[in-house]
């Protein structure tokens, strides 16, 4: 009789035994399927640092600083009647409706013994492809600052005529705290050089064709004091 109920007992215990073992054969087998692969293996990159360079600093200089010293001054020039002060600083006066021939001109700002001015101040007004000129807002117009090793870039169309006068681009150039220094620059091969009154080969700007338009160079030669 002893027997029998220590039988039933032991059986009754390895029945509660597979019952309660059951859960965590489920458990074991059912882990796997909580896979890491829901997760990305692939983490994002760190951002990368910004760049140290200013956009001044960007710029692409002409391959070498064209003067013997001592330099000539760049020759001064009449204002002429269009100019406006307070033009915004940039150093592309192209808008989206900008008509005519994209030009960029490069190069830098000198003293007579060829050393380069940084922070010199350069401002441009131009008429447009036509030769009109906005006189009520800031169309081609604008001024800019040299980087620290003396250079501008300057992205502007080419001029149109207008009567009387040959195509030509205005500017204002100053060392800082030297005198400013107002003329204008010219294109070559144009034929209204040889009949405009006031025109100077020594402003000629030195033109290349570019797969978008020109590219030019001109260095300004300027007082510091």
């Amino acid at each position: 009789m002893i027997n029998q109920k220590f039988l039933l007992a032991s059986l009754a215990m390895l029945l509660t035994l597979t019952a309660c073992g059951q859960p965590q054969q489920i458990a074991a087998t059912s882990a796997p399927t909580v896979s890491i692969s829901t997760v990305s293996p692939t983490l994002p990159a760190p951002p990368t640092a910004p760049p140290t360079q200013s956009p001044t600093q960007a710029l692409a200089a002409p391959p070498s600083i064209s003067c013997v010293a001592p330099a000539s001054l760049t020759p001064a020039m009449t204002e002429g009647p269009y100019y406006k002060a307070n033009t915004p600083q940039r150093a592309s006066l192209l808008e989206s409706n900008t008509k005519g021939i994209k030009l960029v001109v490069s190069g830098f700002v000198l003293t007579t013994d060829c050393k380069p001015v940084a922070k010199a101040w350069l401002d441009f007004w131009q008429a447009d492809a036509s030769g009109q000129y906005d006189n009520t807002g800031y169309t081609l117009r604008g001024h800019q600052f040299t980087d620290e090793a003396g250079r501008y870039q300057l992205t502007t169309g080419i001029p149109g005529l207008y009567p009387g006068r040959t195509e030509h681009i205005h500017f204002k150039v100053q060392a800082p705290n030297g005198p400013i220094l107002t003329s204008q620059l010219f294109f070559p091969d144009v034929p209204q050089n040889k009949t405009d009154g006031i025109f100077d080969p020594k402003l000629l700007l030195n033109i290349k064709d570019a797969s978008d338009g020109k590219t030019a160079t001109f260095n300004f030669v300027v007082n510091t004091k």
